[in-house]
């Protein structure tokens, strides 16, 4: 170490020091590409090829890694020390070496995941676009299906647009295909907006997935939704995924598809911290499109979310082991 702490020997501690110092990591947390250093890892995947209108969120994980040096240690709320329970690292990116491919980009996100979770890292990834959910849970469900808390303004099963399968609109449509999801213990939170198709979220419902709506997450709450994703996702191995565009446009306009009345911030993080005890086996944030975020309200809000979804999976992880 070249700075010695003379006065405060917390400060020995990179977390503890002022938060506009240090290299930026996800929450300040050690950077590794060794995987035996990790039991939790945070995954940047810059990629948002499978974009169908606004580009952008290829440069999410960046701008959420600076927004959460503004995070602290402990969650005041729920009083987890996630970095004191788990060694959590902060693994880079999984950047895309052919990214102009599609369906070959997506398998590289699922190898570098494989290879995380054969090391028994947790994953906690940052997008990029809602595509990389897809071969992220190729790897996390790759030997058994799994529940699925997805919480998002659009349900994401659709099928073909313009010549793909692959696109941000489709990647749970495509693990239900698979079995890596089980569309029975899937719910899926804050659905809203406008549809060129009037069945354009038939699959989900067709399928067994529990749709909760904008409007009835609005008319019963935040709790309600709590007992719901609780009650669909039983005790079985359960995945996270949040899409920053659940979030309404005033608290989250950098994203590719903004939808009006969404989820405010105070009930998202509610929510998310209703979920505690559940047994999360990995988690995404993505849609984060910083070139649309004035004042870097809707990263700062995604680097908010994505502590609190790191404090589900740390909570989960030492329950396994205990």
């Amino acid at each position: 170490m070249i700075k010695e702490p003379a006065r405060y020997p917390d400060l020995a501690d990179p977390q503890a020091r002022p938060r506009y110092t240090g290299i930026s990591t996800f929450f300040r947390t050690g950077f590794t590409e060794d995987l035996a250093e990790a039991d939790i890892g945070i995954i940047g995947v810059p990629f948002d090829g499978g974009v169908t209108n606004r580009s952008g969120a290829r440069h999410g994980p960046r701008a959420v890694r600076e927004q959460s040096s503004l995070l602290r240690r402990y969650n005041g709320v729920t009083g987890v020390k996630p970095f004191e329970m788990a060694r959590v690292r902060d693994l880079g990116d999984c950047w895309i070496e052919q990214p102009f491919e599609l369906k070959g980009a997506l398998g590289e996100i699922e190898g570098f995941l494989g290879t995380v979770v054969a090391a028994d890292v947790v994953p906690l990834s940052v997008g990029g676009d809602h595509s990389i959910s897809w071969p992220i849970l190729r790897a996390v469900a790759a030997r058994r299906p799994v529940g699925l808390i997805h919480i998002d303004a659009h349900c994401d099963t659709g099928d073909d647009y313009l010549g793909s399968r692959f696109h941000h609109g489709a990647p749970f449509r495509r693990a239900v295909e698979e079995g890596l999801i089980d569309p029975k213990r899937t719910i899926q939170i804050g659905i809203r907006g406008t549809t060129n198709d009037s069945d354009m979220w038939g699959f989900s419902r067709d399928s067994g997935m529990r749709v909760l709506d904008m409007e009835e997450f609005h008319d019963r709450g935040w709790s309600f939704a709590v007992e719901e994703a609780r009650r669909v996702a039983g005790d079985g191995p359960v995945y996270l995924t949040y899409d920053i565009d659940s979030l309404d446009p005033s608290q989250a306009p950098g994203t590719g598809t903004p939808e009006a009345g969404g989820i405010q911030a105070i009930e998202a993080l509610r929510l998310l911290r209703g979920l505690r005890g559940l047994d999360f086996v990995g988690g995404d944030l993505v849609e984060v499109a910083p070139g649309f975020d004035p004042g870097t309200l809707t990263a700062f809000n995604g680097a908010s979310l994505l502590f609190e979804i790191l404090c589900l999976l740390t909570e989960a992880w030492a329950k396994r082991r205990a």
